[in-house]
């Protein structure tokens, strides 16, 4: 009896001292706008869900092995352009594009086309958090920065997009939020594409980022 009460003891002991740790270790979404040493972990662009609108001409088979990797080798290619720390005040945010690289290839194209513009915004929160439940991020901890492409409408040359701030142990979503990216030019669909990610960062850093900040930071 004496063994089994101290091997109990143990138990309470370790699951005490895993709760303490994970809660030490856990980051939070105030955490993220009030703290610029908060780091997170840039994840890339999920086109798995993305409707192309009004683009008849495009090779979806393409689109799927080859542009979406590029769009999303762009991003954190061109720091300088596309400038993630200044975008979220961070010092330091790394990024892997391996989850959603291997997202993107395996993605069904078979329903991606569409000639409805109102496919632009055809997700709702409910749908990102599914998404997000389905990611295995292995090892990883602490937060992930992941945007959602939703639509791509070539014709009214607009972007819809999800940019989520999720924990990557738990897999819950922190915050989701739709913003829309005029595009403007770019040679070739990745360039193209990129150009419309381009206006929606300048509208994050003119207007939104300090609207986010009011919403989930600690002066909400």
């Amino acid at each position: 009896m004496k063994i089994l009460n101290a091997f109990v003891r143990i138990g309470c002991l370790l699951t005490i001292l895993f709760s303490v740790s994970t809660s030490i270790g856990a980051q939070t979404i105030t955490e993220f706008f009030d703290k610029k040493d908060t780091s997170a972990l840039y994840l890339g662009i999920d086109f798995t869900r993305s409707k192309l609108i009004n683009d008849p001409n495009v090779n979806v088979n393409v689109l799927r092995d080859h542009d979406f990797t590029k769009i999303n080798e762009i991003i954190v290619s061109e720091p300088k352009k596309y400038d993630l720390k200044k975008l979220f005040h961070k010092e330091h945010i790394d990024h892997d594009l391996g989850f959603v690289n291997a997202k993107n290839q395996a993605m069904n194209v078979d329903g991606i086309m569409s000639t409805n513009a109102a496919d632009i915004h055809h997700l709702i929160q409910e749908d990102i958090e599914s998404m997000v439940k389905n990611y295995d991020f292995g090892d990883k901890r602490g937060l992930g920065l992941l945007f959602v492409m939703e639509g791509l409408d070539k014709y009214r040359k607009l972007i819809s997009m999800w940019v989520n701030v999720v924990d990557m142990s738990t897999k819950e979503v922190l915050m989701n939020e739709r913003i829309d990216g005029e595009v403007s030019m770019g040679f070739g669909v990745p360039n193209y594409y990129a150009s419309g990610i381009k206006n929606m960062m300048n509208l994050i850093q003119s207007d939104f980022y300090t609207t986010w900040k009011m919403k989930f930071g600690s002066d909400k």
